[in-house]
């Protein structure tokens, strides 16, 4: 019953595997194959076996030459993430105050490598990412930002008892796409730091369990961010099957030859809807209002600031240094949806009672003034948009950051109503209100009057002075709702509990970087100025 029938043992290992061999000494049993087959089946044997002859020499694979230099700032903040994630293993016994630290640290880190790095240049992963004086000068504006939320967290998260490592770590990550997203020069590249930024802000905006409000903002978000993101692979994939390409460089090259290109104007179509919808530009903007309201209010801050810089440094670079002829074609379609974004986000914010939602309007219709600089173009548009970054920035994170440390009844204080009487309980808080608003406004002496004033001579200079004029009127219909704030602060009293501000010394530093950065711009401006007209540079070569 165990022996084996004829032609068994080797010959069948051979039927069953094409390549093998039979016994090693050579002879063939009954039944066997002829020999014929056999060989035939030795020839099919794999290269470098015994007996068969060299082939030809195979050339190692060429891995790019991986240049980390261009990824420091990137680096170190990833480093802070996972340092934070492994500290909040071990137990504490005072908080997690200790994990601020460490976050705040990487963050500042990274500000001063991309400090110390200006000038220089930098590039990785066969040009796919560029560190110039343009990546720079945004990782300053996405450092501060993280920074400032970071700070103001440290108060926040102890009020509503949620601090907790994975916060921290989130916003680290989110942060390090947003310093991605500004040196990206591939559109992969690109959608892999959009990623990455959003995903950890679609946590964080849910974060707080206990807060309704929150958790539906964060499916909101969720949502209409996936629907953004699929906008943005179709575009690619159609830029790519016009140009052959992802490269920015190379999708300006093919564009050049071939502007009217069906397939390409379609792509490029696709990723301005999947950027407007990043940037809460009309009609892409329907998601804001309620995220903003919803989640935690540093969080809002973070979105509002950071996230918006990096998406729209992003697709500065796309549109001024890739394919500025398509710029020049779109101008009339920018125009017009930037005065209807400026328009329509000034006029609804009017309406709003809730500070949050407020400011989410304010920063749509921001964006329309920032659309601007897109539709003048050219080295005066670009540096235009990076020095109203620079100004937004630091005006809207310390609006939030006022917003996040007052409290009324333990709950936070988010109605305009919330805000009567503070100048008589907080001289020093209601102060500091009133400067980031009025900066907002655009009055002078502040960041905000001079960002304006920049921009909207840029576009007067480039003839387009019916958007100027748009542009002026939008800044007056906004004093409106932004004074009737400081009018409750100083001229109504407050109805029930007070508001009251129990800051610690991360709140206060906060809010004083805050307002030296917009009293500065707004003061001496041109140093910052010339700053941003170096780091446009890179894009115009």
């Amino acid at each position: 019953m165990g022996g084996h029938r004829a032609g068994g043992g080797p010959d069948r290992l051979d039927r069953r595997l094409p390549g093998a061999l039979p016994a090693a000494d050579g002879g063939h049993r009954a039944g066997a194959h002829p020999p014929g087959a056999v060989e035939g089946r030795r020839d099919r044997r794999p290269r470098g076996s015994r007996g068969s002859p060299p082939g030809p020499p195979v050339s190692p694979v060429a891995a790019p030459p991986v240049a980390l230099g261009a990824l420091l700032p990137v680096l170190i903040v990833l480093a802070a993430a996972l340092a934070v994630l492994l500290l909040d293993l071990l137990p504490a016994r005072r908080g997690k105050g200790h994990l601020a630290v460490v976050a705040l640290a990487g963050v500042v880190g990274a500000l001063l490598a991309s400090v110390t790095a200006w000038g220089g240049a930098g590039r990785a992963f066969r040009d796919m990412v560029v560190l110039d004086n343009y990546a720079l000068f945004v990782h300053v504006v996405v450092a501060y930002a993280a920074a400032l939320v970071l700070l103001v967290s440290v108060d926040y998260l102890r009020r509503e008892g949620a601090e907790s490592g994975e916060y921290y770590a989130l916003v680290l990550l989110s942060a390090s796409g947003m310093l991605l997203l500004t040196s990206a020069n591939d559109l992969i590249v690109v959608f892999l730091a959009i990623e990455l930024m959003s995903l950890s802000l679609y946590v964080l905006s849910g974060l707080f369990k206990r807060r309704h409000q929150a958790g539906e903002a964060s499916m909101k978000y969720f949502l209409l961010g996936v629907f953004a993101s699929v906008f943005l692979l179709y575009g690619i994939a159609l830029v790519y099957g016009a140009t052959g390409s992802t490269n920015f460089d190379r999708i300006a090259a093919a564009a050049a030859t071939r502007p009217d290109d069906p397939l390409l104007v379609l792509g490029l179509a696709l990723l301005m809807v999947g950027f407007g919808f990043k940037i809460a530009s009309v009609p892409f903007h329907m998601w804001a209002p309620d995220v903003y309201e919803g989640a935690p209010t540093s969080i809002t801050a973070f979105i509002a600031t950071g996230s918006k810089a990096a998406v729209f440094a992003a697709l500065m670079r796309l549109l001024v240094a890739g394919l500025r002829g398509f710029q020049a074609d779109a101008s009339a379609l920018l125009w017009g949806l930037a005065a209807v974004t400026m328009t329509l986000g000034n006029v609804v914010a009017i309406a709003q009672s809730n500070v949050k939602r407020m400011l989410a309007y304010s920063s749509i219709a921001h964006v329309g003034y920032m659309l601007m600089g897109l539709v003048v173009g050219g080295p005066t548009g670009a540096a235009a948009v990076l020095f109203y970054l620079l100004a937004y920035t630091f005006t809207t994170a310390g609006t939030f950051a006022v917003v996040a440390l007052c409290e009324r009844a333990g709950v936070e204080a988010v109605e305009v109503r919330d805000y009567a009487g503070l100048a008589r309980r907080h001289p020093a808080l209601a102060l500091a209100l009133s400067l980031f608003l009025l900066s907002l406004v655009g009055i002078p002496p502040l960041a905000g009057f001079v960002a304006k004033f920049y921009l909207f001579g840029a576009a007067v200079r480039a003839g387009y002075v019916g958007l100027a004029v748009v542009a002026v009127l939008n800044s007056a219909i906004a004093a409106y709702y932004y004074l009737r704030v400081i009018v409750a602060m100083y001229m109504q009293e407050p109805d029930g509990a007070p508001a009251r501000l129990t800051p610690s010394f991360a709140g206060g530093l906060a809010l004083v970087i805050a307002l030296v950065g917009i009293v500065l711009l707004g003061v001496m401006p041109a140093p910052f100025a010339d700053l941003a007209q170096a780091a446009v540079a890179p894009l115009l070569r």
